[in-house]
């Protein structure tokens, strides 16, 4: 089967563009349904799209990893278990995809492909505080600088009469103050997977994330704006577009993800993500024309550097672990503890 030839590194590659495309399609879809208005709204709005699509993944996951979900399986779970998956459904599931979305309403897709990438060296941050990681200079280095290109593209953006005042002289768009509370969202989300969710099934894991963030996310906007903001989310227009959204945008971005992480190592899901702020940028390009404007280029020159830091520290990082490994094998040679 062709797929089965595909190496890890393609499967990577594949799952980057799909993400860094995802924010450009869905700003995409939401201009074809303000051209096909229902008396007077849009009905492929953000909230729309993201509910539904979200809905049409839940399914395909469901028929993908439905069979994890047994009874003894669930039975393995502690209470702590159950608190770190609700915890990280409501942070990645529900807040982090619905800050976004907004943040898509308020400000260009590249501001957001590009401040989104303040994901990275917070989750960093925390892994060395919480997890007691430990990274080279390099990786540090790498870190900071692609949060002052983050900074640069907020600070360097033209002033608009509807940003925040964060005191100081200091303000910020809606958007970009949307997109970087998404990606903190996220960050705390990714450092308790790390921590709490290692050893629960990957089915498990994924659909209840999906359920219980829709769930959340439904409640929120009932909440914000009433029960009519969704009046519109079974006119066919909408799914006939989440469906093909949600199976090649959501799942297809998953599945390809994590058949790629199976036979690759930490430098190699590094480099993939090297690759998503130019991809995204590409992407806003050719989708939107949306062309980056001088706070971009700043930026993103920044963050990429950062980025390049990142690859040679992790690239030192693996090529010590190595190292060490081997030592240990003639070590446990020369003694005579090896196994049998």
């Amino acid at each position: 089967m062709l797929l089965n030839k595909i190496p890890g590194r393609g499967y990577l590659l594949i799952a980057v563009l799909i993400f860094a495309a995802s924010n450009s399609v869905t700003r995409r879809l939401t201009e074809l349904g303000a051209d096909n208005l229902i008396d007077g709204r849009n009905p492929i709005s953000f909230c729309n799209v993201l509910f539904v699509g979200n809905i049409c993944a839940l399914l395909a996951l469901i028929a993908i990893y439905g069979k994890e979900w047994s009874p003894r399986a669930l039975n393995r779970l502690s209470a702590a278990d159950w608190i770190s998956l609700i915890v990280v459904a409501i942070l990645a599931g529900a807040l982090a995809p619905a800050f976004i979305f907004f943040a898509l309403e308020q400000t260009a897709v590249n501001n957001v492909v590009l401040i989104s990438r303040i994901e990275p060296p917070l989750t960093l941050a925390l892994s060395v505080l919480i997890l007691r990681e430990r990274v080279n200079s390099w990786i540090v280095i790498g870190a900071i600088l692609a949060f002052v290109g983050v900074i640069l593209t907020i600070v360097l953006q033209p002033t608009d009469s509807s940003a925040i005042n964060m005191g100081g002289g200091f303000s910020i768009g809606k958007g970009e103050l949307m997109t970087a509370i998404g990606a903190i969202a996220l960050a705390i989300s990714t450092v308790i997977s790390k921590n709490r969710l290692d050893q629960i099934p990957l089915g498990i894991f994924t659909i209840f994330r999906t359920a219980f963030g829709t769930v959340i996310f439904f409640v929120l906007a009932i909440k914000l704006y009433g029960i009519g903001h969704f009046m519109d989310v079974t006119t066919p227009i909408v799914w006939q577009w989440m469906i093909l959204y949600g199976a090649v945008i959501v799942v297809g971005g998953q599945v390809a993800w994590l058949k790629g992480l199976k036979t690759t190592n930490a430098a190699d899901v590094a480099l993939a993500n090297s690759i998503s702020p130019i991809a995204g940028i590409i992407a806003a390009f050719l989708i939107l024309g949306e062309v980056p404007t001088v706070a971009h280029y700043i930026g993103g020159t920044v963050i990429i550097i950062g980025i390049i830091f990142n690859q040679v520290g992790i690239a030192r990082q693996n090529k010590l672990l190595d190292k060490s490994k081997i030592c240990m094998g003639q070590m446990d040679d020369q003694v005579g503890f090896k196994g049998i």
